[in-house]
């Protein structure tokens, strides 16, 4: 049996005036994900990330997202355990990794994760890259594990419209979402049209761009200025007002309370507007999506 946890959801039609960490989307199949959560790529494992997931939880986060290649579940999951916070208040991400994708590795890659969380189930578990002549039977992996109870949610990560209508072509079960690099730069509007189209939810990882570049355009300080926050919170705010969730990673306890402080304004939609024009199909890293060859 799936095991529920009590969020408090937004309406059915996605509404984007979402006022606060507890704020949820509700999934394909009725699991509620919280909006905004706290990313660990790149967060080392130990202290590092433990004081990052505390000071998340401290601050009202209640979704975290980690994956095997990070390499610090282990820390994330002493965290949680360390907070003292109920679990079925958390949600609780994370990813098989392109080098143990199949059926079989899929489904130890699983256990391997959650004995490292040490958690008795996740709630959502992630293909991280759609590695060619594998996704499909890792996908299978994900609907047993998803079948058997082990995770509330399964969906993808980096994978194109192709790759979706490959699963679904293949599988009685649709991702329920899909995370993928979006920022200004790189808006993937026929991706999010897609994933609208199919009710898959789509999520945002890098979501202010590597290298800060995006967080000194002026088109963005300006309306830092004019919105009294944070050119950071102004991305942010973006996304969310788009209906994308959004993790955005930190280890510094300063920037995890400026990201969730998001949830007293609201773009105008000509700002809205003036933000997605900034698109230039310009990705942080320059992994590709159509050729998963690491």
């Amino acid at each position: 049996m799936l095991v529920e946890a009590p969020f408090e959801a937004l309406s059915s039609e996605g509404e984007t005036s979402v006022t606060g960490l507890s704020d949820t989307t509700t999934l394909a199949n009725g699991v509620k994900m919280p909006w905004l959560g706290l990313g660990v790529w790149m967060a080392k494992d130990g202290e590092e990330v433990k004081r990052a997931v505390r000071a998340a939880i401290e601050f009202g986060y209640r979704s975290i997202d980690t994956a095997a290649a990070y390499a610090n579940e282990e820390g994330v999951g002493q965290a949680i355990r360390e907070s003292a916070f109920p679990r079925d208040q958390l949600f609780i991400t994370t990813k098989v990794w392109n080098a143990n994708q199949g059926y079989e590795s899929t489904l130890a890659a699983f256990e391997e994760s959650r004995k490292k969380l040490q958690l008795d189930y996740l709630d959502l578990y992630l293909i991280h890259w759609a590695v060619p002549g594998r996704y499909l039977d890792t996908w299978r992996a994900l609907v047993r594990l998803y079948k058997d109870g082990r995770v509330r949610a399964i969906g993808v990560s980096n994978h194109q419209p192709e790759h979706l209508e490959d699963i679904m072509a293949h599988s009685d079960v649709t991702p329920m979402v899909n995370q993928v690099e979006f920022h200004p730069y790189l808006t993937q509007r026929p991706l999010l049209d897609f994933c609208r189209k199919h009710n898959i939810q789509l999520e945002a990882w890098s979501p202010l761009f590597r290298g800060g570049d995006l967080l000194t355009h002026p088109v963005i300080t300006t309306l830092a200025e004019k919105y009294g926050k944070t050119p950071a919170q102004i991305i942010l705010r973006w996304d969310l007002q788009q209906q994308v969730v959004t993790i955005p990673k930190s280890v510094h306890r300063e920037r995890i309370k400026e990201n969730a402080e998001v949830f007293d304004f609201e773009l105008a939609e000509v700002d809205m507007d003036q933000i997605s024009g900034l698109n230039a199909n310009r990705r942080s890293f320059d992994y590709d999506p159509y050729n998963v060859n690491f």
